[in-house]
């Protein structure tokens, strides 16, 4: 279970809080005007003489000993309980509670005290301050009244109880707030986080399969060509150097295809403005070569797809033909591009050595990257990959990807 830490009732405001900045403005004025206006009120009821010496010096020192609250900063401070702010604070209410038994006209003073009070202190000290202030406030004011005087038994009372009450209720909601802000904030932190992991584990992911289809497969196809011409080096010159130069034609690609993979273009092939189907039909002319025969057929009226949808497709294609050359051991494939009423389907086929597509080995150091790769291009776009093989029967691979697919994020 989650504990929430709170702030006392009463403690000071964040210094940012804008409400604090000009509540303890209000605060202080309402006292000092208090304080004159009672002072004002009491030299009009009273003669002049030693005793109202006496309570005009008590007055003075009152406001000078208020004055050094603001200067020092009592509810300035994040520690509601510390010694200076307390210690000032019952000064002050020591201060006005003697002039107020003096001279009851000061008793007004009392609703900036009680503000102060709760501003300043947690609750459990600053509801027994508010007793306090409110039983001198009773007790002065009775003094003023020639008898016994219900409003003055009840009006006081019943102001401190409903300020009191409002202030904690709003310190409380406050706390609720400011709690539920924090909570807001670490949310919005937390599922930053989350989306940064998730946006470099896809970025991760593209990375993989853009390599896997591009570089890999082209530096598979160049060393296969190289062992080639190894091997008729000395007996088959003119053929060596043959496999020389479809090798050298092949860095070509595949530096052109790096190029624009750092730069985050379209494959080579589609570049330009290149349709899907002449990418494909060249991608089957260069890979046929060395005893297999790649055809390349459109079946149906061409229908635009989003340009990464036909990016992931020539990816396909190419890593499906890479893998008929280095495993299938067939002589003939088919490359064929299908335009539906609502999807384009693409269907790589062979006639090799086929293989069992519930026995394949979990992507390695070795390989086996390959089908996965082919499989999180098409869910991009909400589509499907299905392999179809058996041994000895040759394999058929099927891509299809909805007309209506989104760009992926």
């Amino acid at each position: 279970m989650r504990h929430t830490r709170h702030r006392p009732s009463g403690s000071p405001e964040p210094a940012g809080d804008p409400d604090a900045r000009w509540l303890g403005p209000v605060v202080h004025l309402a006292f000092y005007a208090l304080l004159g206006g009672s002072l004002a009120r009491y030299l009009m009821r009273h003669p002049l003489g030693p005793g109202e010496t006496g309570v005009i010096v008590a007055a003075a020192l009152l406001a000078l000993l208020y004055a050094l609250g603001p200067v020092a900063g009592p509810a300035r401070g994040r520690d509601r309980s510390a010694s200076r702010p307390l210690t000032w604070l019952v000064a002050v209410v020591a201060a006005w509670s003697v002039l107020t038994l003096l001279a009851p006209s000061f008793a007004w003073c009392a609703a900036p005290l009680l503000i102060l009070a709760l501003r300043s202190l947690p609750a459990a000290a600053a509801v027994p301050l508010a007793c306090l202030l409110t039983v001198l406030v009773v007790v002065s004011l009775q003094r003023l009244s020639d008898g016994l005087d219900p409003a003055v038994l009840v009006t006081p009372p019943a102001v401190a109880a409903l300020m009191t009450g409002v202030f904690l209720h709003m310190e409380r909601q406050a706390d609720r707030r400011r709690a539920l802000i924090e909570d807001l904030v670490r949310t919005r932190r937390d599922l930053a986080a989350t989306e940064r992991r998730e946006g470099a584990l896809a970025e991760r992911e593209r990375l993989s399969m853009e390599i896997h289809d591009t570089l890999a497969q082209g530096l598979s196809s160049q060393k296969m060509l190289l062992q080639a011409a190894e091997r008729v080096w000395t007996t088959d010159p003119a053929a060596a150097r043959e496999h020389v130069r479809e090798a050298a034609r092949a860095v070509g690609r595949d530096l052109a295809e790096a190029r624009r993979f750092v730069h985050d273009l379209a494959p080579a092939d589609l570049a330009d403005g290149g349709s899907l189907s002449a990418a494909l039909r060249r991608l089957a002319e260069r890979e046929t070569a060395d005893g297999l025969t790649v055809r390349h057929h459109v079946e149906g009226v061409p229908l635009p797809l989003p340009d990464r949808g036909e990016a992931a497709l020539l990816r396909i294609a190419q890593g499906a033909l890479a893998n008929v050359r280095r495993h299938a051991g067939a002589g003939r494939a088919a490359v064929t591009l299908s335009y539906l009423d609502d999807q384009v389907v693409l269907d790589v086929a062979d006639d090799g050595r086929g293989f069992d597509p519930g026995a394949l080995p979990a992507p390695g150091r070795e390989g086996g990257h390959g089908l996965p790769a082919m499989r999180a291009r098409v869910a991009q776009f909400g589509g499907t990959l299905t392999v179809e093989s058996a041994p000895g029967e040759g394999t058929v691979l099927t891509a299809s990807i909805p007309l209506t697919a989104p760009e992926p994020r």
